[in-house]
């Protein structure tokens, strides 16, 4: 696997960041079929889009996992929050909103 001190022209970096940048969407996009099915396997276990035990979970296990391997946690934190929100949001929209739905 190369590293970025392998890296020898802007050209050559900017062409690993776009191929980064699609795998990282990729993934996202993954992550998305999961919340999709969040949604459709809830119900049945009468649990609402938003546990914000769960929240706090995932957010405190990115955060320690990014310190581990030297990322800023607060950035990993603040990504992380934004994409948690936006897919509770997702399911609301199927499973509706509150602790009660």
């Amino acid at each position: 696997m190369r590293t970025a001190k392998d890296i020898s022209s802007m050209a050559e970096l900017r062409s690993e960041i776009d191929a980064l940048d699609r795998q990282l969407v990729d993934l996202i996009r993954v992550r998305v079929g999961y919340i999709d099915r969040a949604a459709e396997l809830k119900p049945a276990e009468g649990m609402p889009a938003r546990i914000e035990a769960r929240v706090e979970e995932v957010v405190a296990r990115v955060r320690a996992h990014a310190a581990q391997v030297g990322v800023d946690p607060a950035l990993v934190e603040g990504m992380w929050r934004q994409m948690i929100d936006w897919s509770i949001d997702r399911e609301e929209r199927i499973l509706g909103k509150g602790e009660d739905a």
